[in-house]
């Protein structure tokens, strides 16, 4: 397996360390589990994350979050600590197999969800499973889900998404350097909450591990033109869905910021939905306690703790 090359902070690879591995169609999946495993009354909470991170995104959150739930975090494949093969149909639906997948090899059979990006995109095809019955997926019991593409009409791509998503993207992502991928992250934080240089170290540090995205990126990035072929398939999900749902939102965010929580709120019934104020796309990490909090009342308020 290729590795990356440059050194991970101290940090980082500790959270690598205390990752487990499970195989996906033959590929290293890594994953985390936190909190009391022991205590099968706590409720399990399946934390997704966003493109192009990784489940090193809720770092911040973590300890608290593992007071109240067992949590499982995976790096999709693809993404992070997990493999990333060139050879591989990368789509949302395989994503949510593989978490289905993992739920069963550790007997989860109901879960809340904190989604992000990505990630929401993907709760959103387990949440459709979820509501037509599918017996392979685990019972959701609630979902929160971050800043996210959750209707096409309102993603605002950036600029370097735009390309990777285009005829030459395959080009663009092998172009991808460090100090263009720090400009582009940098830019959909909120204008006070922008990722500090180390922060950017980190996550640049994850994008590379495993061979890098740079030969699987354009791939990945089909994602985009996944959400238009599966619109009715995804929002209608929302729509019908008989479990809690909460949007938390950083509302500063060029991509799917307040606009995208206006068009939830006219498309969904009985919204609810948080916004926070001059925080981004990652609100997880520009705000952790914010979105703690938020994430808290949610589960207080729908009695789900």
């Amino acid at each position: 397996m290729k590795v990356c090359l440059m050194p991970l902070s101290p940090a980082l690879e500790d959270w690598r360390q205390k990752s487990l591995s499970w195989c996906w169609k033959e590929q290293a999946i890594a994953y985390w589990k936190g909190g009391d495993w022991s205590d099968d009354s706590r409720p399990v909470l399946l934390l997704i994350h966003g493109f192009p991170t990784a489940s090193w995104d809720w770092v911040a959150m973590w300890d608290a979050l593992a007071d109240h739930f067992r949590l499982l975090a995976v790096d999709m494949i693809g993404f992070g600590f997990s493999a990333k093969p060139r050879a591989y149909a990368y789509s949302i639906k395989d994503q949510a197999d593989l978490l289905a997948g993992l739920a069963a090899e550790l007997n989860i059979t109901h879960m809340h969800i904190l989604a992000h990006d990505y990630g929401d995109t993907v709760a959103q095809e387990l949440l459709a499973r979820h509501n037509g019955g599918d017996a392979r997926t685990p019972h959701l019991q609630s979902i929160v889900l971050l800043n996210g593409g959750l209707f096409p009409e309102t993603h605002l791509a950036t600029f370097n998404q735009r390309l990777l998503h285009s005829p030459i993207g395959f080009l663009v992502s092998r172009l991808m350097s460090e100090s263009r991928f720090n400009a582009g992250f940098s830019e959909v934080f909120g204008p006070q909450t922008k990722p500090e240089p180390a922060e950017l170290k980190d996550f640049w540090a994850m994008v590379e591990f495993n061979g890098g995205m740079k030969p699987i990126g354009h791939k990945l990035i089909r994602y985009i033109a996944e959400r238009r072929a599966n619109r009715e398939r995804w929002v209608e999900a929302l729509q019908q869905a008989a479990i809690p749902l909460r949007v938390i939102d950083g509302g500063a965010d060029p991509v799917s910021g307040a606009h995208m929580v206006a068009r939830y709120r006219e498309l969904v019934p009985d919204p609810d939905t948080v916004i926070l104020e001059g925080i981004g796309h990652y609100p997880q990490v520009e705000a952790p306690k914010a979105v703690l909090d938020a994430f808290m009342d949610f589960h207080r308020k729908a009695h789900t703790l």
